[in-house]
């Protein structure tokens, strides 16, 4: 038998990035891809992709994960758990959140996030830092500091009562960020038309979880949008818009783009394939649809879909936010709460990949190259991490999926292997799912078998890179020729 030429070839699958499609064995060597070609010779380990679509891993942009929330309640999966949940979905490569609180030490979140990943993550990672308390420690100190570390993202709230920072402390985000080269991801909501809609629905006794959704009024997004995109043109900051939920949100973003702003955005399945109409079920059931922003309707979804043909909407994330339905999440309010009481957020991390290529792929919306693009190649570029991860490319880390499109899977609670217990999706047949997939050349899952061990995920440090550099668009305020010289940059 002739010496093996690579570690693992990948052989005779059709291979799919965001602009090709064609029949080639993939040749990987030292966990990347060394060769794409036809009749490539031996690997130590051959993966027979005959009949099935060979695709780059995904990359899940936006996932909690053995987080803590804001009410004090630690979600429902480790790192063990979610990222083994990844995996078997497709995905390669996670960013979740380092979550400040307040009264925390930013500084110390990342470490005792970071203990956490390294210990149990089975893919990639890399975090966003939640600023919930952005005093001037935070701002003058720590963010520049972890942004030089590696962590090339912010997040923050612009709702919630323990979470929002105000106007005035977001532009001091958004400015730190500027000054450090960071990306600033944002939660876009009106918080004081839910604050107002809350109570008022409360006190007329409209407590169930169908309520949650009228808690939040659309028009309360597109006018986040356009505040937050105002104080993002001002300080010439770009930004990423979170889970877009609305016709009108996206209208919001389109306009902003078309000025050239460098507002990105995306959506998560939960907005495609659900509806508010999800959440009106007897007793408390419809709390495990319960998120935030909540599903909208039919007319929404084509809208959310039209972005994403478009451009106006780059990627797809599953803002995977697993609460058991139980007193340890969803309930921990008791066996009687009302909405306002009930923890938000859906599972997602595993079915994010089968949801959208049933529809995409199987179903033909968008197509095959769509796919890959929204799932694995924007969030590369996007966050920086490419051209290492997000194709199959010369070079790139060895994160492929062998997919068999013609597999048939009825979803059901129990199906996927978080630490929720519970799939909002109960009952969809989904045709496509993974059957091999490999992280940096090593296979991690192979026929619903889980073949890595907790803590072989790598950290993955990075820049901010051209998305967060800003346009050098001076508004005339700051502009010292425009503003009798005054320098406030």
């Amino acid at each position: 038998m002739p010496e093996a030429t690579f570690d693992c070839v990948v052989r005779a699958g059709r291979v799919a990035t965001a602009v090709d499609d064609f029949a080639a064995d993939i040749g990987i060597k030292d966990g990347t891809i060394v060769a794409i070609g036809r009749n490539l010779g031996p690997g130590r380990a051959e993966i027979d992709a005959a009949g099935r679509l060979v695709l780059p891993g995904g990359i899940d942009a936006h996932a909690h994960i053995e987080q803590l929330s804001a009410a004090g309640i630690v979600n429902s999966d480790t790192f063990a758990s979610a990222t083994s949940s990844a995996a078997h979905g497709g995905t390669t490569t996670v960013i979740c959140f380092a979550a400040q609180h307040v009264g925390m030490d930013l500084m110390q979140v990342v470490r005792d996030y970071s203990a956490l990943a390294k210990k149990g993550a089975v893919i990639d990672y890399a975090f966003h830092l939640i600023i919930a308390d952005p005093t001037e420690v935070t701002i003058k100190e720590h963010i520049p500091a972890l942004i030089a570390q590696g962590h090339a993202t912010l997040k923050v709230f612009m709702t919630y009562d323990r979470l929002q920072v105000g106007d005035e402390k977001l532009l001091d985000i958004l400015f730190a960020a500027r000054k450090s080269g960071a990306l600033v991801c944002v939660h876009a909501e009106n918080h004081g038309m839910i604050t107002w809609m809350g109570k008022r629905l409360v006190e007329k006794g409209y407590i169930a979880p169908k309520y949650h959704t009228a808690s939040h009024p659309r028009g309360c997004e597109a006018e986040a949008f356009n505040r937050l995109i105002t104080f993002a043109e001002f300080l010439d900051q770009p930004i990423m818009i979170f889970h877009v939920s609305t016709a009108e949100g996206v209208d919001v973003i389109r306009r902003a783009r078309g000025r050239g702003l460098k507002v990105f955005a995306e959506t998560c399945p939960q907005y495609l394939f659900m509806t508010a109409q999800d959440l009106d079920k007897p007793g408390l059931e419809g709390a495990k649809w319960m998120c935030s922003p909540p599903p909208r309707t039919s007319t929404d979804q084509e809208a959310i879909w039209q972005g994403l043909a478009l451009g106006d909407l780059q990627l797809v994330s599953s803002d995977h936010a697993p609460y058991a339905f139980d007193a340890s999440g969803k309930l921990s309010a008791g066996p009687s709460p009302t909405f306002k009481q009930i923890a938000n957020g859906l599972p997602g991390i595993e079915l994010r990949l089968p949801l959208l290529f049933d529809a995409m792929v199987s179903n033909g919306r968008l197509g095959l190259n769509k796919f890959v693009e929204l799932t694995a190649t924007a969030p590369a570029k996007i966050y920086n991490l490419w051209p290492r991860k997000g194709s199959i490319a010369i070079g790139a880390d060895a994160d492929i999926v062998v997919w068999d499109p013609n597999r048939k899977v009825t979803l059901a609670d129990g199906v996927t292997r978080d630490g929720t217990g519970y799939t909002p999706y109960a009952g969809r047949t989904l045709t496509g799912w993974p059957d091999c997939v490999l992280r940096r050349g090593e296979v991690i899952v192979r026929a619903d078998r889980l073949e890595a061990k907790p803590g072989s995920g790598a950290f993955l440090s990075r820049s901010a890179g051209e998305a967060a550099r800003p346009l050098q668009r001076l508004a005339a305020d700051l502009d010292p020729v425009r503003n009798f010289g005054a320098k406030l940059y």
